[in-house]
């Protein structure tokens, strides 16, 4: 069976290296490996993966500040990021979605849950919509590059954060509710914690201000003009 998809898997205990290549590779899946965050940034720079399995605590350098290096990087700018960590508690998941992470996802490892989780993540990305620019206000959001501008100035967000911004920015004045984001950013399939749109909320209102997201409190979001 054969899988247009590249995808990345970072993690220092080669038993699970192992473990998962062998289920990604059945599935078709092309395959890279790394032991640590600086391998893993080397190696993506050459393999350009659709989407990165990467541990959180490795030695070298560990999981969240390769994740921040990837996020700065263009090299892995149409890369997923998918945190795969024994850490389950909810303040490393939160750290993980702060480094820009697209998913969370806890060991042990169950095979199924995991094609089907990184399945869902990857239809995503084959289904994606790729429109010039999205100018509202002062604002241009280039989903070709995934960075934002204001008034000229190059702004990075996470991918999260900028498909967040995106959905609001689509429809100024519309309130989002928090079970439509969920849906239309992380997906059906993808379990987050109830603090992670927040969390990507005020991420993005630090990067860009205050005043261009609206709190309609019990019900979402909306982008004001």
């Amino acid at each position: 069976m054969e899988n247009p998809f590249k995808i990345l898997v970072v993690d220092d205990e080669d038993d699970i290296l192992e473990f998962i290549e062998y289920n990604l590779k059945k599935e078709g899946y092309e395959v890279s490996l790394a032991h640590n965050g600086q391998e893993a940034i080397d190696i993506g720079k050459k393999v350009k993966p659709d989407l990165i399995l990467l541990d959180v605590m490795m030695p070298v350098m560990d999981g969240i500040e390769a994740c921040k290096q990837m996020k700065a990087d263009k090299s892995f700018a149409k890369s997923f990021i998918v945190f795969l960590t024994a850490r389950a508690e909810e303040y490393s998941e939160i750290a993980g979605f702060n480094a820009g992470a697209d998913d969370y996802i806890a060991k042990p490892i169950k095979p199924r849950v995991l094609l089907s989780r990184l399945s869902a993540i990857l239809r995503r990305k084959s289904k994606e919509v790729v429109e010039s620019k999205l100018t509202v206000g002062n604002i241009i959001i280039d989903r070709e590059t995934f960075m934002i501008y204001k008034d000229g100035v190059k702004i990075p967000l996470a991918r999260k954060e900028f498909e967040l911004l995106y959905l609001l920015a689509s429809k100024p004045g519309k309130v989002f509710t928090r079970e439509y984001i969920l849906e239309k950013v992380w997906g059906d399939e993808v379990l987050v914690v109830d603090r992670t749109i927040d969390v990507h909320i005020r991420k993005i209102r630090e990067k860009i201000g205050d005043d261009y997201i609206g709190t309609v409190k019990g019900v979402g979001y909306k982008f004001e003009l």
